[in-house]
């Protein structure tokens, strides 16, 4: 019966064309390459990009007769998947995902494994239905389940246990190290610090109240509830806190701010923390900075392509002024750090002077802000134009002082870019103007002014698709080159599924609105004119104001209406 099934099993290649994944060519290609290397076909194909690694099992589960899953697409039962030990489904690669009639459907990384199928036939007591998953999605739900809300309350409930035996915290632990003699509080710290990474968390908020303590999560830029540990536990989590961030754990009166270095899944993760003195006692917010930032460029940043031309052009310029701006938590930073990704090479001298360094980039001299000993930012950047920079990167324009010498640097010859607090592009050259700077040396230095929000994408999985009549497309403003002959318009609207935590967005991008300089815009605010003149102005020579960037994204399925009107009032 072997010898039968192998003489009719379809080939691979054959399978992937027939799915619409790769055409005859390519499998050709493919296969000459087999021959010559003798390497598996489905290597090959990896190797060559023809083929993403779901796509190869979702055939190879076809020609052995196998059901293939795409997990994403479907709601996990968590309770059942805490049935199999974590240390047998990670060796087996296999993981109970939900009931189907009397069954328990196992999804494998390879559903062939007789021996995995036996083994946890045994822990479930149950008949099992094994169907094909990707390996990588198998331990993302082992993953989730370690960070399970029942792990959670294990962790209070022991940390509170050690509490009550008058347990302190003063030695000097490593950031999340394993073991069997950690502290109850220690291994809750690390499992909360954990949790908030693998939720994609931004900023952690530890609150104390009047009768618990409030932990909330910032995902996509909003703020949701994540657990609430006992009153008892406060002192004992600030100030495991507090020493990992090398924090004066006595003073407890005034704020204070550290960093630290964790890490989760083998990759390195700096934190930057702050404590704030509150009625209900010490605060602490947690600002989660990834460092995978490699290949981050401005391309991806989510500019439009014409509003992306505007940007390379003015900061490929050896020389001028370019500022971002918007609120907190707007992308300034992310977005000037892609452009300085794009602007090192060893042939200039790019230096940063900021207050915090947020993200470390080889090759560039970053210098952090400490006005204990003196080192400000005007002081620091008369200083930086005695060191032969072709690039400055000022953290944030705070003061006169600051925009008038990083303004006067960009006039001899040097690179500047900076941020700036303002709602939009048109308003940005005003500030300046109020800071004292004066009107023609902010007319002669800034070249380019990028305003701009994040937005939350839609989650793939779960968006739908709504038809917007030509009623409303034309009371939105929507451009018509989005449109159908009708008039009508395909939007999508937020869902909720497992990958995006329910909530139907899943990762931010950037709106942006990018002012260039010219000769009329410059007249006008040589006059001191009103920002909201300087924006028709703009406007009517072609600049794409943050709302209409965010509807054309809208039209785009990039985001909802909802999300825009949120972020762009």
């Amino acid at each position: 019966m072997a010898v039968a099934r192998t003489a009719t099993r379809r080939r691979l290649g054959e399978i992937l064309v027939e799915l619409g994944i790769v055409s005859d060519a390519d499998v050709n290609v493919a296969l000459e390459e087999q021959g010559a290397t003798g390497r598996r076909l489905g290597d090959v194909l990896l190797d060559r990009g023809l083929v993403t690694s779901r796509q190869l099992l979702q055939a190879l589960a076809a020609q052995f007769g196998q059901e293939f899953v795409d997990l994403d697409d479907h709601v996990i039962d968590l309770e059942l998947t805490q049935k199999v030990p974590q240390q047998l489904a990670r060796r087996h690669r296999a993981v109970p995902v939900w009931l189907s009639g009397d069954r328990v459907v196992i999804a494998m990384a390879n559903p062939a494994d007789v021996l995995a199928l036996d083994d946890i036939r045994s822990v479930l007591g149950r008949q099992v239905h094994p169907v094909m998953a990707e390996a990588q999605q198998i331990f993302g739900i082992l993953d989730r389940l370690g960070l399970s809300d029942t792990r959670v309350q294990e962790a209070i409930q022991a940390a509170v246990g050690a509490s009550r035996s008058e347990e302190t915290i003063t030695d000097r632990v490593e950031p999340l190290a394993t073991g069997a003699d950690q502290s109850p509080i220690v291994q809750f710290v690390n499992l909360l610090l954990s949790k908030a990474v693998q939720e994609r968390a931004s900023d952690v908020h530890i609150e104390p109240t009047a009768d618990e303590l409030r932990v909330r999560f910032r995902v996509d830029g909003v703020l949701h509830d994540a657990m609430s540990p006992p009153k008892s536990l406060q002192a004992g989590i600030v100030s495991r806190l507090k020493v990992m961030s090398e924090i004066d754990i006595a003073e407890r009166r005034i704020p204070q701010d550290g960093r630290m270095t964790i890490s989760v899944g083998g990759a390195d993760i700096d934190l930057r923390v702050v404590t704030l003195p509150t009625v209900h006692g010490e605060a602490v917010v947690l600002r989660i900075l990834k460092n995978d930032r490699e290949g981050v460029g401005v391309a991806s940043l989510g500019f439009l392509p014409h509003q992306l031309a505007k940007y390379e052009e003015a900061f490929r310029r050896p020389w001028g002024a370019i500022l971002v701006t918007g609120p907190t938590g707007s992308g300034k930073s992310t977005t000037l750090y892609a452009t300085l990704e794009e602007l090192r090479d060893p042939t200039r001298n790019i230096i940063t002077i900021e207050d915090p360094v947020e993200y470390r980039i080889e090759g560039i001299k970053q210098v952090q802000v400490n006005n204990k000993a003196g080192m400000s930012f005007p002081t620091a950047l008369r200083s930086f134009l005695r060191a032969d920079p072709d690039v400055l990167l000022i953290g944030e324009i705070r003061d006169g002082e600051t925009a008038t010498i990083a303004i006067e640097a960009s006039l001899t010859g040097h690179l500047v870019l900076s941020t700036l607090h303002t709602n939009s592009a048109a308003a940005t050259p005003m500030r300046l103007l109020e800071m004292g700077v004066k009107p023609f040396l902010v007319t002669s230095s800034v070249t380019a002014v990028v305003a701009q929000r994040l937005a939350r994408l839609l989650c793939d999985s779960c968006k739908k698709p709504v038809e917007l009549t030509a009623e409303a497309v034309t009371a939105i403003g929507i451009p018509q080159e989005f449109l159908t002959e009708q008039g009508t318009l395909q939007v999508f609207q937020a869902g909720g599924c497992s990958s995006c935590g329910n909530t139907g967005y899943l990762g931010r991008f950037a709106i942006h609105e990018v002012m260039v300089m010219t000769e009329e815009i410059a007249q006008l605010i040589l006059t001191r004119a009103t920002s909201d003149a300087v924006e028709r102005l703009a406007v009517q020579q072609g600049m794409t104001t943050l709302k209409a960037d965010g509807i054309a994204k809208v039209a785009l399925g990039m985001t909802s209406l909802e999300e825009l009107h949120r972020v762009v009032a």
